[in-house]
Protein backbone atom coordinates (compact mmCIF):
# COMPACT_ATOMS: atom_id res chain seq x y z
CA UNK A 1 0.00 0.00 0.00
CA UNK A 2 1.39 3.34 -1.07
CA UNK A 3 1.04 6.38 1.18
CA UNK A 4 1.95 9.95 0.29
CA UNK A 5 3.00 11.42 3.60
CA UNK A 6 3.28 15.21 3.70
CA UNK A 7 6.66 16.41 4.80
CA UNK A 8 6.52 19.15 7.46
CA UNK A 9 7.68 22.58 6.18
CA UNK A 10 10.75 23.88 7.93
CA UNK A 11 10.06 26.74 10.33
CA UNK A 12 11.41 30.01 8.96
CA UNK A 13 12.04 32.64 11.58
CA UNK A 14 12.80 36.24 10.62
CA UNK A 15 13.47 39.44 12.47
CA UNK A 16 13.91 43.04 11.27
CA UNK A 17 16.26 45.42 13.05
CA UNK A 18 17.13 49.07 12.49
CA UNK A 19 20.70 50.28 12.36
CA UNK A 20 21.88 53.88 12.46
CA UNK A 21 25.34 55.27 11.87
CA UNK A 22 26.54 58.84 12.30
CA UNK A 23 29.63 60.76 11.24
CA UNK A 24 30.36 64.28 12.53
CA UNK A 25 32.39 66.51 10.22
CA UNK A 26 33.23 70.24 10.35
CA UNK A 27 31.71 72.12 7.36
CA UNK A 28 34.13 73.31 4.71
CA UNK A 29 32.10 76.04 3.00
CA UNK A 30 29.14 78.30 3.69
CA UNK A 31 26.38 80.11 1.83
CA UNK A 32 25.47 83.62 2.94
CA UNK A 33 22.50 85.63 1.67
CA UNK A 34 23.16 89.36 1.92
CA UNK A 35 20.38 91.91 1.39
CA UNK A 36 20.22 95.60 0.67
CA UNK A 37 16.84 97.25 1.19
CA UNK A 38 16.19 100.89 0.21
CA UNK A 39 13.16 103.19 0.04
CA UNK A 40 12.26 106.15 -2.11
CA UNK A 41 9.30 108.26 -3.17
CA UNK A 42 9.85 107.13 -6.77
CA UNK A 43 10.80 103.68 -8.04
CA UNK A 44 13.84 105.01 -9.89
CA UNK A 45 15.10 106.75 -6.77
CA UNK A 46 14.90 103.58 -4.66
CA UNK A 47 16.45 101.49 -7.46
CA UNK A 48 19.38 103.83 -7.99
CA UNK A 49 20.17 104.02 -4.28
CA UNK A 50 19.92 100.25 -4.00
CA UNK A 51 22.15 99.62 -7.01
CA UNK A 52 24.83 102.00 -5.71
CA UNK A 53 24.90 100.34 -2.27
CA UNK A 54 24.81 96.77 -3.62
CA UNK A 55 27.65 97.48 -6.05
CA UNK A 56 29.68 98.74 -3.12
CA UNK A 57 28.83 95.64 -1.08
CA UNK A 58 29.80 93.30 -3.92
CA UNK A 59 33.09 95.11 -4.51
CA UNK A 60 33.97 94.89 -0.83
CA UNK A 61 33.30 91.14 -0.84
CA UNK A 62 35.44 90.67 -3.95
CA UNK A 63 38.28 92.42 -2.14
CA UNK A 64 38.17 89.60 0.43
CA UNK A 65 39.26 87.29 -2.42
CA UNK A 66 35.83 85.72 -2.81
CA UNK A 67 35.61 84.70 -6.51
CA UNK A 68 33.03 86.63 -8.57
CA UNK A 69 31.47 83.35 -9.73
CA UNK A 70 30.61 82.66 -6.07
CA UNK A 71 28.26 85.67 -6.01
CA UNK A 72 24.79 85.40 -7.55
CA UNK A 73 21.63 87.48 -7.40
CA UNK A 74 19.08 85.54 -5.34
CA UNK A 75 16.15 87.97 -4.94
CA UNK A 76 15.12 91.29 -6.47
CA UNK A 77 11.79 92.78 -5.34
CA UNK A 78 10.00 96.12 -5.68
CA UNK A 79 7.04 96.82 -3.39
CA UNK A 80 4.88 99.90 -2.87
CA UNK A 81 4.74 100.96 0.80
CA UNK A 82 1.63 102.23 2.56
CA UNK A 83 0.73 103.65 5.95
CA UNK A 84 -2.72 103.58 7.51
CA UNK A 85 -3.82 107.00 8.78
CA UNK A 86 -7.30 107.38 10.29
CA UNK A 87 -8.27 104.08 8.72
CA UNK A 88 -7.15 105.16 5.26
CA UNK A 89 -4.34 103.73 3.15
CA UNK A 90 -1.73 106.41 2.43
CA UNK A 91 1.01 105.77 -0.14
CA UNK A 92 4.48 106.46 1.27
CA UNK A 93 6.82 105.33 -1.51
CA UNK A 94 8.59 102.23 -2.75
CA UNK A 95 10.88 99.66 -1.22
CA UNK A 96 13.50 97.85 -3.32
CA UNK A 97 15.18 94.72 -1.98
CA UNK A 98 18.19 93.14 -3.65
CA UNK A 99 19.68 89.94 -2.22
CA UNK A 100 22.83 88.14 -3.29
CA UNK A 101 23.94 84.61 -2.44
CA UNK A 102 27.64 84.31 -1.59
CA UNK A 103 29.48 81.00 -1.44
CA UNK A 104 32.33 81.33 1.05
CA UNK A 105 34.96 78.61 0.51
CA UNK A 106 36.60 79.27 3.89
CA UNK A 107 34.11 79.03 6.77
CA UNK A 108 36.50 81.05 8.93
CA UNK A 109 35.72 84.10 6.77
CA UNK A 110 31.95 84.12 7.38
CA UNK A 111 32.07 86.66 10.22
CA UNK A 112 34.44 88.90 8.27
CA UNK A 113 32.24 88.79 5.17
CA UNK A 114 29.21 89.80 7.26
CA UNK A 115 31.09 92.68 8.90
CA UNK A 116 32.44 93.86 5.54
CA UNK A 117 29.02 93.71 3.90
CA UNK A 118 27.26 95.67 6.65
CA UNK A 119 29.98 98.29 6.84
CA UNK A 120 29.43 98.90 3.14
CA UNK A 121 25.64 99.27 3.35
CA UNK A 122 24.03 95.82 3.64
CA UNK A 123 21.22 95.84 6.19
CA UNK A 124 20.12 92.20 6.45
CA UNK A 125 21.45 88.66 6.40
CA UNK A 126 18.52 86.48 5.41
CA UNK A 127 20.27 83.13 5.77
CA UNK A 128 23.54 81.40 6.59
CA UNK A 129 24.04 77.75 5.71
CA UNK A 130 27.12 75.65 6.46
CA UNK A 131 27.66 72.79 4.03
CA UNK A 132 30.07 70.03 3.18
CA UNK A 133 31.86 68.99 0.00
CA UNK A 134 32.36 65.27 -0.70
CA UNK A 135 29.28 64.48 1.36
CA UNK A 136 28.88 61.08 -0.31
CA UNK A 137 32.23 59.88 1.08
CA UNK A 138 31.13 60.60 4.65
CA UNK A 139 27.68 59.14 4.01
CA UNK A 140 29.28 55.85 2.96
CA UNK A 141 31.18 55.81 6.27
CA UNK A 142 27.93 56.38 8.17
CA UNK A 143 26.19 53.68 6.11
CA UNK A 144 28.90 51.15 6.97
CA UNK A 145 28.44 51.95 10.66
CA UNK A 146 24.67 51.52 10.35
CA UNK A 147 25.03 48.09 8.73
CA UNK A 148 27.52 46.89 11.32
CA UNK A 149 25.23 48.10 14.10
CA UNK A 150 22.26 46.24 12.61
CA UNK A 151 24.38 43.08 12.32
CA UNK A 152 25.51 43.43 15.94
CA UNK A 153 21.91 43.78 17.13
CA UNK A 154 20.85 40.67 15.22
CA UNK A 155 23.76 38.70 16.69
CA UNK A 156 22.85 39.82 20.22
CA UNK A 157 19.26 38.72 19.68
CA UNK A 158 20.37 35.31 18.36
CA UNK A 159 22.76 34.71 21.26
CA UNK A 160 20.25 35.88 23.87
CA UNK A 161 17.50 33.64 22.45
CA UNK A 162 20.02 30.75 22.13
CA UNK A 163 19.31 30.18 18.48
CA UNK A 164 21.43 27.44 16.94
CA UNK A 165 21.55 28.99 13.47
CA UNK A 166 23.49 32.18 12.76
CA UNK A 167 21.33 34.99 11.35
CA UNK A 168 21.46 35.34 7.56
CA UNK A 169 20.65 38.62 5.78
CA UNK A 170 17.69 38.33 3.40
CA UNK A 171 16.74 42.00 2.89
CA UNK A 172 18.31 45.45 3.38
CA UNK A 173 16.36 48.70 3.07
CA UNK A 174 18.26 51.98 3.05
CA UNK A 175 16.31 54.83 4.66
CA UNK A 176 17.42 58.16 3.16
CA UNK A 177 18.00 60.92 5.72
CA UNK A 178 18.43 63.79 3.23
CA UNK A 179 21.29 66.27 2.81
CA UNK A 180 22.78 67.74 5.99
CA UNK A 181 22.76 71.54 6.28
CA UNK A 182 23.39 73.72 9.31
CA UNK A 183 21.06 76.74 8.93
CA UNK A 184 21.07 80.05 10.78
CA UNK A 185 18.18 82.43 11.29
CA UNK A 186 17.78 85.81 9.63
CA UNK A 187 19.78 88.63 11.24
CA UNK A 188 19.13 92.34 10.94
CA UNK A 189 22.41 94.17 10.66
CA UNK A 190 21.21 97.77 11.04
CA UNK A 191 22.84 98.11 14.45
CA UNK A 192 25.69 95.61 14.19
CA UNK A 193 28.74 96.72 16.16
CA UNK A 194 32.17 95.07 16.25
CA UNK A 195 33.14 91.68 14.96
CA UNK A 196 30.27 89.26 14.31
CA UNK A 197 30.86 85.91 16.09
CA UNK A 198 29.84 82.92 13.99
CA UNK A 199 30.04 79.38 15.35
CA UNK A 200 30.16 76.87 12.50
CA UNK A 201 29.70 73.76 14.67
CA UNK A 202 29.77 70.36 12.97
CA UNK A 203 27.59 68.67 10.39
CA UNK A 204 26.13 65.33 11.46
CA UNK A 205 25.66 62.89 8.59
CA UNK A 206 23.32 60.00 9.35
CA UNK A 207 22.59 56.72 7.63
CA UNK A 208 19.70 54.49 8.60
CA UNK A 209 18.96 50.96 7.43
CA UNK A 210 16.38 48.29 8.12
CA UNK A 211 17.82 44.78 7.80
CA UNK A 212 15.79 41.57 7.81
CA UNK A 213 17.53 38.43 9.05
CA UNK A 214 16.49 34.81 8.78
CA UNK A 215 17.26 32.34 11.59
Amino acid sequence: MYTNALQPCPLIRTISVNGEGTVKVPPNHAYLQVEVSTEGNEVEEAQQRNAAIMNQVIQSILELEIPRENIQTAVYNIFPRYDFVDGKQVFRGYEVTNAISVKIPDVGLVGKVIDTAVSNGANRISSIEFRLDNEETYYQMALSKALLYAQSKAKTIAETMRLSVAPQVIEIVENNEGSPIVPYRMMSLDSAVGATPIEQGVITIKANVTVKFQF
